[in-house]
């Protein structure tokens, strides 16, 4: 898919953006920015698309997202059925790579900075210790004013520059043109996808609503996400089917039925495909985690 362009709103008299959003979802839009994005999810649940990959995240999740590293994240479905009460909660941060000075990152003594924001533009996740102390901090610059704000955010970088708590989430050398001509072609096919992985989708009915034919629209997709129509559908709802493992209300068996695939075997094949582990293994890990 290819994203669509978003600026982000940054006050004039701000070097960078910083905010707490309650809201009904996180919205669907697949974009990108030049500026980079730490995003902590406070409340909320669903499946993020970050650069070439496909994860569900949950409260408690950090991210660090380059330069115009394409994302967005999609909430559960409960979450647009109107319900008052179910609400999505983050704090999210935006600076420009160069907003406090490109003599700063020239710096002897910031040469990890540099090294940081390379490393970005794959996406990192953010854990451990680092997460709690940067949440906090984040937590903080929402109320900060004046200089107050840019020591904040200089904390920031030098506990991100410096932990190994933290893993790497789209391939390496991905990149994305920025074509916004093809932005409705591609919100149509993520948008339907989405909303009938459970069932069978076919390359003509899919390349039909792309106004394709089948050998043109594989081609198209191929090219603008790197992965074929089915390899995305799949991720989808191997996604889907890890957040009803670790919930674990419904039988694997039923969960291979209700994900969108028509027999179990193929199911277990491509979820280990997928996660690298059988969907036993995945449900036994995340809980022996909650167990700690």
């Amino acid at each position: 898919m290819k994203p669509h362009f978003h600026k982000v709103p940054i006050q004039p008299r701000n070097s960078y953006s910083v905010r707490h959003d309650i809201l009904p979802t996180f919205g669907t839009i697949w974009h990108y920015h030049p500026e980079v994005e730490l995003h902590y999810t406070i409340r909320g649940e669903g499946v993020r698309f970050i650069g070439d990959t496909i994860r569900n995240f949950s409260a408690g999740e950090m991210l660090l997202l380059g330069e115009n590293l394409p994302h967005t994240w999609r909430c559960r479905e409960e979450y647009f059925q109107g319900n008052k009460n179910l609400k999505v909660e983050a704090v999210v941060l935006h600076f420009l790579p160069g907003c406090l000075g490109r003599d700063l990152l020239r710096l002897p003594e910031a040469y990890l900075i540099p090294k940081l924001l390379e490393k970005a533009k794959r996406g990192l996740i953010i854990k451990g210790e680092a997460k709690r102390k940067i949440a906090n901090l984040m937590c903080a610059a929402t109320e900060a004013t004046n200089l107050d704000r840019l020591i904040i955010l200089l904390s920031i970088l030098k506990i991100l520059a410096e932990t190994n708590e933290s893993e790497t989430i789209a391939s390496p050398d991905i990149s994305f043109q920025k074509n916004e001509s093809e932005m409705a072609r591609l919100d149509k096919i993520y948008s339907y996808t989405l909303a009938n992985y459970k069932k069978e989708i076919s390359l003509e009915e899919i390349a039909a609503m792309a106004n394709l034919s089948i050998t043109s629209f594989c081609r198209y997709f191929k090219l603008t996400t790197q992965k074929t129509y089915f390899d995305f559908l799949t991720e989808i709802r191997i996604s889907h089917a890890c957040r009803a493992l670790v919930e674990d209300k419904l039988a694997t068996e039923v969960i291979c039925f209700e994900c969108g695939f028509n027999n179990v075997s193929n199911f277990y094949r491509h979820f280990k495909k997928v996660t690298k582990v059988t969907p036993m293994e995945y449900k036994k890990k995340y809980l022996s985690r909650k167990l700690v």
